[in-house]
């Protein structure tokens, strides 16, 4: 029987490996996986302030910027006065920015299919059951610590 710290260590390390073989094929086409979570993000769900973003993706204000910073100066974004809020800025995607998210995309859908070639169609539905099973627990276990945060900051 394997050990239950073996198949998470294969998980991480499969996980990591996939993350840079899929970051590596679409930065070739000039836009790395993390420019295009930002990217996709805008297409998706249109112009937004960099706040909205943060809070989608669960990256720092900071971060943000900072990458909002670079696909500006790339044209992949543009930025204009918040009609609601003249603190604040709109991020739009550009049509160059859509150009570049969707050659970057092209490479990530062949690095999956190839990857995935590996798993017939029972392995692959039973793979995403049990990633469904771990998914679910990893929600429990953090609401659960949510709360036990929550009382110990009511405790203090």
């Amino acid at each position: 029987m394997t050990e239950k710290i073996q198949v998470a260590e294969r998980l991480f390390e499969l996980y990591h490996r996939v993350h840079r073989l899929v970051n590596a094929s679409m930065s070739e086409e000039g836009v790395s996986l993390a420019r295009s979570k930002f990217l996709f993000y805008l297409s998706e769900l249109g112009p937004c302030r960099c706040a909205d973003i943060a809070s989608a993706l669960s990256f720092a204000p900071r971060t943000v910027t900072e990458a909002i910073d670079g696909l500006e100066r790339d044209g992949m974004v543009v930025r204009e006065p918040d009609p609601e809020d003249r603190r604040a800025k709109i991020i739009s995607i550009t049509d160059l920015g859509r150009t570049g998210l969707e050659a970057a995309l092209q490479p990530r859908r062949q690095m999956i299919e190839e990857l995935f070639s590996a798993l017939d169609d029972a392995e692959r539905t039973d793979l995403y059951r049990l990633l469904g099973l771990l998914g679910d627990k990893a929600c429990e276990i953090g609401a659960s610590r949510m709360i036990g945060h929550e009382r110990q900051a009511e405790a203090a």
